[in-house]
């Protein structure tokens, strides 16, 4: 397939293009800074404003997939308002481009601990990561407004880590998931896997999903 990765030179996306690469994929990497994409036969590197619909339709039409794994920074003091934008800019430009198939980097911050209750709304939540969280809580809502768009929002666990590739996990819906000893965690690398099995067989389309040991 060929896929565009919005984002690949990140914590997560780099996972995600390093795992369709494996799989043979054709690759195009959008990011602010071509020069770190490390060459590959089946990758293209291409730089791109993703927070400028039009360029992002220029970047991603031609392909069969696109995958948004934009972060502005967690230590970027604006990262609701720009991470918003950039939503929004993305999901503007994947449709101009008639791409149908988009799939977000989602975050633990929008899954329930308990029916009702996301893991954001917690006084325990992190501070340092509440607004980000937010943020991609918007992109949710923001893609579920799009009934044209065959999106699909894969959220880690709350302890995403570098880690290894196992191929062994558990994928749930809207709730956190748990291991046996009562902990949410995911590899960046089983993450990226999971991202890219819902990539080449479909199993939650227009819907919000999770994954976890």
């Amino acid at each position: 397939m060929k896929i565009a990765v919005i984002g690949a030179t990140g914590f997560v996306g780099s996972a995600i293009l390093q795992e369709a690469l494996q799989r043979g994929h054709e690759v195009t990497a959008i990011v602010r800074h071509p020069e770190k994409v490390k060459p590959h036969p089946k990758l293209r590197p291409h730089k791109a404003d993703v927070q400028k619909g039009n360029e992002v339709t220029r970047s991603v039409a031609g392909h069969d997939a696109v995958i948004s794994a934009f972060n502005p920074g967690w230590t970027n003091p604006n990262i609701y308002d720009l991470q918003v934008k950039g939503t929004r800019a993305i999901i503007d430009g994947v449709k101009k481009a008639g791409v149908k198939r988009l799939l977000f980097v989602g975050g633990a911050g929008s899954l329930e601990v308990k029916p009702g209750v996301q893991s954001v709304n917690l006084p325990e939540f992190p501070a340092e990561y509440k607004q980000g969280a937010l943020a991609t809580r918007e992109a949710l809502d923001l893609l579920r407004k799009e009934p044209s768009l065959e999106w699909s929002f894969l959220s880690p666990s709350a302890n995403l880590f570098p880690g290894q590739r196992t191929g062994k996990f558990r994928l749930g819906t809207d709730q956190l998931l748990a291991d046996a000893k009562g902990e949410n965690r995911i590899s960046v690398e089983d993450y990226a896997t999971a991202m890219i099995d819902e990539v080449e067989k479909p199993k939650h389309i227009r819907r919000c999903f999770t994954v976890g040991y």
